[in-house]
């Protein structure tokens, strides 16, 4: 099998429908869908199950407690069986039918370590609105992520066998910490880039709701893999980006 999508619910009974529509439509049928719940108590096993019973042994279903979002996802982790990973949460979508066939021929092209693509922004109505403030590096290394999390978790396709799992002693930036020690195990000639959108990623998300400590944690996970001093001045050239944000959202 070449791709596991895993997905992470919890009360996701109105944003999970998007997500499955969009796995459901894909021209690339070589891969599972793993949802991994955290004992919703809305429509979300439902929703799931009517999807499992559609598409039989290649969609997975847990549901039980955990202990967050990054435990959910290792749990997912330790389930699949495909060559390469994608992370597509709920009310997270391919931007097209056609998105994991374009992965699909990258995968085949040499069987980089990582493929990656842009993403596009999009509202509660799939009404997209823009892209992220942070641009693909044309060349992915692990220099690259010293300027933060340039690309989106859910568009960072990973060989599952470089895949480690997320450390639980942070809880809203593991998946920068996690992308950042797969890019310490390859190079930027194991990086492919899909030169195209291909996720659109709900902006109403745990790490969007808790951005002050994301960024906090961000900051710790940078020292700890780029540096204490290097980290601290590369922050200082950040303040104009920041501000220059800041300026054109008004």
């Amino acid at each position: 099998m070449l791709f596991s999508i895993i997905t992470i619910t919890f009360n996701a009974g109105e944003t999970l429908p998007a997500t499955l529509a969009s796995t459901a439509e894909q021209t690339w049928p070589d891969f599972e869908h793993i949802i991994v719940d955290g004992a919703s108590k809305d429509s979300t096993l439902d929703i799931a199950r009517r999807a499992q019973t559609e598409r039989g042994d290649y969609f997975r279903i847990v549901s039980e407690p955990d202990r967050g979002l990054y435990d959910a996802m290792n749990k997912g982790l330790r389930m699949a069986r495909g060559e390469y990973l994608l992370f597509l949460n709920a009310g997270d979508t391919f931007a097209s039918r056609h998105t994991l066939y374009h992965y699909a021929k990258a995968a085949m092209n040499g069987r980089p370590d990582i493929i990656y693509s842009d993403t596009l922004l999009v509202d509660n109505d799939r009404k997209v609105i823009g892209r992220r403030h942070l641009s693909v590096p044309e060349r992915l290394s692990f220099k690259s992520f010293a300027k933060g999390m340039l690309v989106c978790h859910q568009a960072f396709c990973v060989r599952r066998d470089l895949a480690p799992e997320y450390d639980l002693s942070y809880r809203f930036s593991a998946d920068y910490d996690w992308c950042v020690r797969i890019l310490k195990q390859t190079s930027p000639e194991r990086c492919d880039n899909l030169h195209e959108a291909g996720i659109h990623y709900l902006t109403d998300g745990l790490t969007d709701r808790n951005h002050k400590a994301s960024l906090r944690e961000r900051y710790r996970i940078m020292e700890r893999h780029y540096g204490t001093l290097p980290t601290f001045l590369r922050h200082l050239s950040f303040v104009p980006r920041a501000l220059l944000r800041k300026l054109t959202r008004r």
